[in-house]
């Protein structure tokens, strides 16, 4: 039995660059439970909402910031310089209680789902089932 010649040893492969794990890590994200899978999705949402509180309340100062953020006093009766408050008005009133749903709405759902004992499909025929009229009376 002829002895085979070793083979030489292969390169390592280059460790992959930084866009390429990032894209990596982001598409990781689908593993996680869905309310965490929600609020990763949502982060670039609440930094921008953080980034323009944390300018106000350098420019206007916090108490007013916070005041303007959630609809306690007017972007109007701000300082001159105001025009950073409009858009803080803005996200307290229409983004702000849209994330707070939403986060609950799925926190919600987790919930129900994870206490249902039953099929959806099973319930659903269940509550046909019931609907229909029952001729089985005698009219």
């Amino acid at each position: 039995m002829a002895s085979s010649p070793s083979q030489p040893a292969l390169p390592t492969p280059p460790s992959p660059r930084l866009i390429t794990r990032l894209r990596l890590w982001w598409d990781s994200r689908e593993a996680l439970p869905r309310t965490q899978r929600w609020l990763i999705r949502g982060s670039p949402l609440i930094l921008g909402c953080s980034v323009l509180f944390v300018v106000n309340g350098l420019l206007i100062g916090w108490i007013n910031a916070y005041n303007v953020l959630l609809g306690i006093t007017s972007p109007a009766d701000v300082h001159s310089s105001s025009w950073s408050a409009w858009p803080l008005s803005l996200v307290g009133w229409a983004v702000l209680p849209a994330l707070i749903g939403g986060v609950v709405g799925y926190i919600v759902t987790e919930q129900i789902d994870s206490h249902r004992t039953r099929d959806l499909a099973e319930i659903l025929g269940q509550l046909r089932d019931r609907a229909t009229p029952d001729d089985a009376g005698g009219n």
